[in-house]
Formats: structure tokens, sequence, C-alpha cells
């Protein structure tokens, strides 16, 4: 597996991460018909959830950078 490929599929379960966090969140203060509450949400996970999904992209994008540097400097002595 090439450096760009694990780059691309890090960003990708990065994005999953920050959409599922999305889903639960958007339950927070549900109700059911009742106008009890249908979910609890943990807004502490659901904060390290987040940061934690930040920081995957941040390393992914630098893992995408060094391989384009990587590649141009490749390019650069073949050329």
């Amino acid at each position: 597996m090439d450096v760009m490929s694990a780059a691309l599929q890090g960003l990708e379960q990065a994005q999953s991460k920050v959409d599922q966090s999305a889903v639960r969140l958007s339950h927070l203060n549900a109700q059911d018909a009742n106008g009890m509450p249908t979910d609890t949400v943990d807004l502490s996970q659901e904060m390290v959830s987040l940061i934690t999904a930040h920081n995957d992209f941040s390393v992914n994008i630098a893992v995408l950078k060094t391989g384009d540097e990587m590649v141009r400097q490749a390019v650069n002595l073949l050329a």
C-alpha cells in the first residue's frame, strides 16, 4: 500500500468519525411523543471523538504533503 492511499483512507475514516458523532449529537435533547428524552448523549465522549477526528485529519494531511514532496523530489531527480 502506498503512502498516498493510506493517507486518503485515513482521511475517509476521520470523516466517518465526524459523521457518526454528528448523528449522535443531532439526537441531543430529542424527545418522544410523550416529551420524554429518547436518547442520552455523552457530550464529553463526543468532544473526544471530534478532537480525535481533527487530529486524524491533521496527521493524514501531513502524510499527504510529505508523500507529495517525495514524489516531487523523485521527479526532479529523474528529470
